[in-house]
């Protein structure tokens, strides 16, 4: 009996001790918070001009970049569309110079580039007219209008790698093309575009003399997309290679 009245004596000392240590603690906490906002304080009059400035800037800025949006560009934006539709008719036509530059009476697609330069009708006339300019054979010009297309299109995006990877491969250029086509069908799997591009890619990595690294790829096409064009054919790729390499 005497132990149990000298462990709970000795607890309720203890206990006594930590509410007079967080009592204790408080106002040292009190004082830490009223010397936080005391700093803010002093900092915030210290500088209210730059801050009250930056804050208009903000302001002036966001309103700035709403009024040149709704009044400015989204007008151009309507006016460029309904200018390039002769453009878009042509280039459906296959018609690609007169797409290109017009023809007299109705404005080609570098004529919506030039006139309308920061909307997205003149973005999208950078594609048509890559596109034109690789039919056309033209593929240095191709290859720079492509390039400063800029989409997050889920088609338009591989589509364009491809294209840009066609015209490198026109020129000779195997390794750089070989890059595009590895982009266009890595960048969003789907049976649409990725069996084309692997295709391409497994076909110039042939002509590179990678044999294992097209059959492999060939044979991902066969797993991967059974139902395509390119997945029925690749049976007869992964037939030959396996026969080069014994």
């Amino acid at each position: 009996m005497p132990f149990i009245k000298k462990s709970y004596f000795c607890g309720t000392i203890l206990k006594t001790y930590d509410m007079a240590k967080k009592n204790a603690q408080q106002p040292d906490n009190l004082q830490e918070l009223e010397s936080a906002l005391t700093k803010t304080e002093r900092f915030i009059e210290e500088n209210q001009k730059p801050i009250t400035f930056a804050v208009i800037a903000v302001v002036v800025i966001v309103i700035a970049f709403l009024g040149i949006t709704r009044f400015y560009l989204q007008p151009r934006q309507d006016e460029a569309l309904s200018q390039m539709f002769m453009a878009e008719n042509y280039f459906e036509r296959d018609s690609f110079n007169l797409a290109i530059n017009g023809d007299g009476n109705y404005l080609g697609f570098l004529d919506i580039i030039d006139d309308y330069g920061m909307t997205k009708a003149a973005n999208l006339s950078k594609y048509y007219t890559g596109i034109s300019y690789l039919h056309l054979g033209e593929y240095e010009e191709a290859i720079d209008y492509l390039d400063n297309f800029n989409t997050k299109d889920l088609l338009l995006g591989p589509i364009t790698e491809g294209a840009i990877g066609d015209a490198n491969l026109e020129l000779g250029e195997l390794e750089t093309a070989l890059k595009h086509y590895r982009k266009a069908y890595e960048m969003n799997e789907n049976e649409l575009t990725s069996p084309i591009y692997m295709m391409k890619a497994a076909k110039v990595l042939e002509s590179l003399e990678n044999l294992e690294d097209a059959l492999a790829l060939y044979q991902e096409i066969k797993d991967k997309f059974p139902e395509t064009n390119e997945g029925q054919e690749a049976d007869k790729y992964i037939s030959r290679l396996q026969v080069k390499l014994g």
